[in-house]
């Protein structure tokens, strides 16, 4: 072989060499563009969920807290009614011993100025406290009530002494009266347990979400209860026992269909059916979960059919290779080991319906309901109908109420999400 013939293939086996090497690279860069969109994918999301919490926090902590005024409260009872104490005349007796903080006040307009720091429900919180005690009749006790809104709104400086009076609702004499009281430490802003303890309110600072809570529970029970068995029976006939034809293409088509269709139809669907043809009642638990139940139906079906399917095979094969009936291998093997998913497709598809609000608002679970329901027949709310209800409230302390509201609602949609990962990390099993 001549030397310019090897040099000639030498040649060529760098331009290769070369080549390849420019192939290599692009690759690799390539991949490094692919993992850099990924994170900046992530890193958008996080920042925009980061972005999401702040704001809420930043707007809805404040409801977190409530300012109360401490004062001493005499439970006369030449004010009483022994034989009804629910009825009992509390706001004069609140509203007597709050003035007493005022012997210079004897105007009537000033008198009800000054009466305008309580907030209008405290006469309902003395009036539970003496009801749960009947033998604070007639005792001078020290009590804390909360302030109303206003004062609320500006002992947490939401609302400014720098803004002319003409434009705050909160007037200059008002200011001088919570600057002394202020000024004695009859102000103090602890922890605002009402917020999750007591149910909805017409004044901002007794509202809470202990209703709304306990209807989004019911509503949930019930749609368990219905779309759990429903689903999971639905997806072992369609994945074990049924034959493979149009007809249940057809019903896994519509199947698909139905888990992407708007929630606000499901409820349009309820209220035809459960309201006006089988005349049940509105605002309802158990017209809300039948109602969610429907929604989540499609969600639990497809997730359990995911899951049969990753059954391998071989558990099948081996069960019928010992002698089992199909039944057997289904009951016995193959729905033990689906299981996981499908109670982590159950939970996601709860958390979901636990978010929706269209649906429930079409059959009446947005009703100014003052008491928790005592159950599945009672007019009740829920936590996403609850914050619809706050944010469409003209109170300026709802708007932080709403926030904290939307804030409480994350928080167990976080939590039902955490269970189901744990579900699935403790018993799904990989082969």
């Amino acid at each position: 072989m001549s030397n310019r013939t090897m040099d000639a293939r030498a040649g060529s086996l760098l331009d290769k060499t070369d080549a390849a090497s420019r192939r290599i690279r692009r690759r690799h860069a390539a991949n490094r563009r692919m993992q850099a969109y990924g994170l900046g994918a992530i890193g958008f999301a996080v920042l925009l969920l980061g972005i999401l919490i702040g704001s809420l926090v930043w707007s809805g902590g404040q409801a977190f807290f409530q300012t109360r005024i401490d004062f001493q409260v005499h439970v006369d009872p030449a004010k009483i009614n022994r034989d009804d104490l629910y009825r009992s005349n509390w706001r004069a007796i609140v509203q007597d011993s709050f003035l007493e903080l005022f012997p210079d006040v004897d105007n009537p307009r000033e008198r009800r100025a000054a009466a305008g720091i309580l907030s209008s429900g405290a006469p309902y919180v003395l009036r539970d406290r003496v009801i749960s005690d009947p033998d604070l009749i007639g005792q001078t006790i020290r009590v804390s009530l909360p302030a109303s809104d206003p004062i609320d709104q500006f002992n947490k400086g939401v609302i400014t002494r720098d803004v002319p009076e003409d434009q705050r609702i909160v007037t200059d004499q008002v200011i001088a009266w919570y600057d002394r009281l202020e000024a004695e430490g009859r102000f103090s802003t602890p922890v605002n347990w009402s917020l999750i303890t007591e149910a909805d309110s017409r004044f901002p600072e007794m509202a809470g979400l202990s209703g709304a809570i306990t209807g989004s529970f019911y509503a949930l029970l019930v749609c368990f209860l219905i779309s759990f068995p429903v689903g999971i029976a639905s997806a072992v006939y369609l994945e074990e026992f049924a034959p493979k034809n149009r007809f249940t293409d057809l019903i896994e088509v519509n199947i698909n269909n139905l888990a992407a269709v708007p929630s606000v139809v499901f409820g349009l669907l309820g209220l035809a059916v459960f309201l006006q043809f089988f005349g049940l009642p509105r605002s309802a638990p158990l017209v809300g979960g039948m109602v969610l139940s429907l929604m989540t139906l499609p969600t639990i079906i497809i997730a359990t059919r995911s899951a049969l399917k990753a059954v391998p095979p071989s558990i099948r094969e081996a069960a019928f290779g010992v002698g089992a009936s199909r039944h057997q291998v289904v009951i016995h093997h193959v729905i033990p080991l689906a299981m996981p998913g499908a109670m982590t497709g159950t939970i996601i598809g709860l958390a979901q319906a636990l978010g929706e609000t269209a649906p429930l608002l079409l059959i009446g679970m947005n009703a100014f309901i003052t008491s928790d329901p005592g159950g599945l027949m009672d007019p009740a709310t829920a936590l996403p109908t609850q914050i619809f209800i706050w944010a469409d409230s003209p109170e300026r302390g709802f708007v932080a109420r709403t926030s904290a509201a939307i804030l409480v609602l994350i928080g167990f949609l976080i939590s039902m999400n955490l269970i189901a990962v744990l579900l699935r990390q403790r018993f799904q099993r990989k082969w």
